[in-house]
């Protein structure tokens, strides 16, 4: 560059960054369909990622998940009853120092998992654990 010519460095110098990128997510589902339009007979991966804005080799690392099992349809469950199982409790003595009366336990069984909460539990959190667990 030529630094005798003030204005050319001026010209130069004076130009802003551009703004960072934001990174995009895409659900699991549009890289599945995405996927499977690169998988159908006579596809090129680099025209259907062009066409969805995507990097080619984004959607070959895609591919890979795909076939590997790992890029699964996210399913969410719709808000319903969950059943209720009461079982007998274990009477406990009182809590010397605190004189509360005997602890309760909670358990909630869920395909994700379990949960056991004993004592006094909290109802927001309980409501946040459990919606958590739902999905």
């Amino acid at each position: 560059m030529d630094t005798s010519n003030p204005e050319a460095v001026e010209a130069v110098s004076s130009h802003k960054a551009l703004p960072p990128i934001k990174r995009q997510r895409r659900s699991p589902e549009l890289k599945r369909q995405i996927v499977e339009e690169t998988l159908a007979p006579g596809a090129s991966v680099a025209r259907v990622a062009r066409a969805h804005g995507v990097n080619a080799n984004q959607v070959f690392a895609w591919r890979r998940q795909y076939q590997q099992g790992l890029l699964k349809a996210a399913t969410r469950a719709r808000p319903g009853l969950l059943a209720v199982r009461v079982a007998e409790a274990v009477t406990q003595a009182r809590d010397s120092q605190s004189g509360r009366s005997p602890r309760g336990i909670i358990q909630v069984e869920l395909p994700q998992g379990k949960l056991r909460l004993t004592g006094c539990v909290d109802r927001e959190a309980l409501r946040v654990v459990l919606e958590a667990l739902r999905g």
